[in-house]
């Protein structure tokens, strides 16, 4: 009863969504520093290669992130669990 309720929740978890558009971004980033950075845009940094380390970042907190929503997934009371499924019988 639970276990299905829960995994419709999981599904939901904002941090998940996050994590997917801060992935994306970070392989974009990522894939750009290291094929498509030429030493003149390194010169204009600094010479960091910005789009490689903030890609680089990016997955770090993206794997973070999806980690967090792992090993602490949204819980649903059993309360609200019963709750809903009595207005779902009543409707």
């Amino acid at each position: 009863m639970t276990n299905s309720s829960g995994t419709k929740a999981q599904a939901f978890d904002v941090r998940l969504v996050i994590a997917l558009l801060t992935g994306v971004y970070g392989i974009v980033l990522t894939v750009m520093g290291v094929g498509f950075t030429s030493g003149e845009d390194i010169a204009k940094s600094a010479d960091i290669n910005i789009n490689l380390w903030s890609g680089i970042g990016l997955l770090v907190f993206t794997a973070l992130f999806v980690l967090w929503a792992k090993l602490r997934p949204i819980a649903v009371p059993a309360e609200e669990v019963e709750r809903l499924e009595q207005e779902k019988k009543d409707h």
